[in-house]
């Protein structure tokens, strides 16, 4: 138990809209009493005191971090609670993931509220490691640390209300536990719809019209600003007129990131905007805990003493963290101790050959998509190495005349964003095969599967990744974290999957000289069994690779692993193939 102690400081009361000079006395690990000093004005010399920052929505596996590790570099920002989405290792180990994740909790102070998976696998169109049934919702439930349904990601069963869909909804309901939503690009009467099934929040929004249609259905908007997706800037100006009805989220947030800030940047953000900052501060403060009804203290006499101090209303650089009368963080460094990690994982796949991701043009008949070209390839043998002297010629020949006959779907993805679009261009034809077009940044992409070892790459092209030669690997590939890679060769595109490989998850870079450089990932592939700061700097290595290579995307690695992610229109691949988001379904490469 922490010991008793009293500071003085500015006290920031957001409901009651005031700041005063104030002795704030702590005992037993909850405030005992806030006396105000009698000054008529605050003390400029003093700290402010104000309820610590939550964040929202998180998948704290996308910080590459264990909860402890997470919770470490997330106290010295002022965070002293999560609304945790364990999706991520739920499509890879099942519940016993969603466990893991409870258990590495219990051994930091940090109060983490984690969800009962709604989606696990996400769609029926990939291939994920487990399945999360209503049966196993309705268990899940059972645990009091379980604090509500995890993001409905299948808003079309929602829409359609498909019985599992909404058997677990009720599950939720009958559990008084809210229900979280993801629900991007939908309007008017379709969102409200949606949130007629009882869903109570999204943070999908990327227009503010969007966030508006949902907020007259009675949802509440999550302004997000994570390491890929950020919609803080497009939806900021919601906060005068509905601040009762936002929170602030980075729903993924990489260790490079994370260890420059978390929720204290957003409010930083919006304070400089020339926002309210009682408005603001009931946004990264107040809203969640009242909405997940969180046992987190609220800066009154009888709350938890979870609170934090800062330098002034305008930096809001942070002194200190408490939790439960605990000083967890002091001047921007953690004090909460390391804690060993434990190793799960689900990992099964094989190395891959260059040969093996290569796509043969007259394998190319009617509705054969880069799944089929992989299960039925066609061998090398049919195609004899013409002679040298012939080689440049018959290349650009046969390069002219298939750009005229042949056009293919290429995956256009945005810096910041996880939608992406479809682009129809004319192919890149090399030897009888599609092949990436560098000069038009149309790199391949691939998506293996982890989970059955003979399973065949499934192959597509993508526009925006800029890399100029090498290739990006990851097995942190949203939602199944299937294998995702991004390159400019077969040869460069294998080893980097095989890096992967070789490591049972982990992200990976390589350069067309041979530079490589890999950060393993243990954990269910998807985090490190290292300290926070180690796997910062690791990532920060990776991220100065991609950009070397060429990515001019703010965090390549990131953006990558939304590429297989279909629940986000508008064309992106699984391990089985081309999906197309708006229509929910397989689409061929070739047009």
């Amino acid at each position: 138990m922490p010991a008793d102690f009293s500071l003085l400081a500015n006290v920031v009361d957001i409901p009651g809209r005031s700041i005063f000079a104030a002795t704030i006395a702590v005992a037993g690990g909850r405030i005992t009493a806030i006396t105000p000093t009698g000054a008529t004005a605050p003390d400029p010399a003093l700290p402010y005191a104000l309820p610590g920052f939550v964040d929202a929505h998180v998948h704290v596996e996308s910080s590459l971090l264990v909860p402890t590790e997470f919770a470490r570099l997330a106290v010295a920002h002022g965070t002293v609670a999560t609304v945790s989405d364990p999706h991520e290792i739920g499509n890879v180990l099942g519940v016993a993931g969603v466990e893991y994740m409870l258990a590495n909790a219990a051994l930091s102070p940090f109060k983490f509220c984690f969800g009962a998976p709604s989606c696990v696998p996400a769609t029926p169109f990939e291939t994920a490691g487990a399945e999360i049934t209503a049966a196993d919702v309705a268990r899940l439930f059972e645990n009091p640390k379980i604090g509500y349904l995890a993001e409905v990601m299948n808003w079309p069963g929602v829409l359609a209300r498909e019985a599992d869909m909404m058997a677990k909804i009720g599950l939720a309901q009958a559990a008084g536990r809210p229900v979280d939503g993801h629900a991007p690009g939908l309007r008017g009467a379709e969102a409200a719809h949606y949130a007629s099934a009882g869903i109570s929040t999204d943070h999908e929004c990327f227009t503010a019209v969007e966030a508006r249609d949902k907020l007259a259905a009675g949802m509440k908007i999550l302004i997000r600003e994570g390491s890929a997706a950020r919609n803080f800037d497009a939806l900021i100006e919601l906060l005068p007129e509905h601040h009762a009805q936002l929170m602030f989220c980075s729903d993924d947030k990489h260790p490079d990131t994370l260890l420059l800030g978390h929720i204290d940047a957003l409010v930083r953000r919006a304070v400089g905007l020339g926002h309210n900052v009682f408005e603001v501060l009931q946004v990264a403060c107040l809203n969640p805990v009242a909405h997940y009804r969180l046992p987190v203290g609220q800066l009154r006499p009888g709350d938890a003493a979870d609170f934090i101090l800062v330098d002034n209303l305008t930096d809001f650089r942070v002194q200190s963290t408490y939790l439960d009368g605990e000083l967890v963080a002091e001047n921007g460094q953690s004090r909460l101790p390391a804690v060993p990690v434990s190793v799960v994982n689900n990992f099964h796949a094989q190395p891959v050959s260059a040969e093996s991701l290569e796509l043969i043009v007259k394998s190319l008949g009617p509705g054969m998509k880069a799944k089929d070209l992989a299960e039925n390839p066609t061998p090398n043998t049919q195609h004899p190495t013409p002679a040298p002297t012939q080689v440049a010629d018959n290349d650009q020949q046969e390069t002219r005349n298939k750009k005229q006959e042949t056009q293919i779907r290429v995956i256009e993805c945005f810096d910041g964003q996880l939608i992406t679009a479809q682009q129809l261009l004319p192919a890149l034809v090399a030897n009888g095969r599609l092949a990436p077009d560098v000069a038009r940044d149309i790199l391949k992409l691939v998506v293996l599967n982890r989970y059955q070892p003979a399973a065949p790459p499934a192959v597509a092209f993508i526009q925006g990744f800029g890399l100029a030669s090498g290739a990006l690997a990851s097995s942190v590939g949203h939602d199944s974290h299937n294998i995702t890679a991004v390159g400019c060769d077969d040869a460069s595109l294998a080893r980097a999957i095989n890096l992967v490989v070789g490591a049972q998850g982990g992200l990976a870079a390589v350069g067309a000289g041979g530079e490589e450089l890999l950060l393993p990932l243990p954990v269910a592939g998807l985090m490190s069994d290292r300290t926070g700061p180690e796997v910062a700097a690791a990532y920060t290595a990776l991220d100065a690779l991609a950009k070397r290579l060429g990515s001019p995307l703010g965090a390549p690695f990131m953006t990558l692993s939304f590429m297989a992610l279909l629940v986000i229109p508008s064309l992106k691949l699984s391990d089985k193939g081309l999906f197309d988001g708006n229509t929910f379904g397989f689409v061929d490469v070739v047009v």
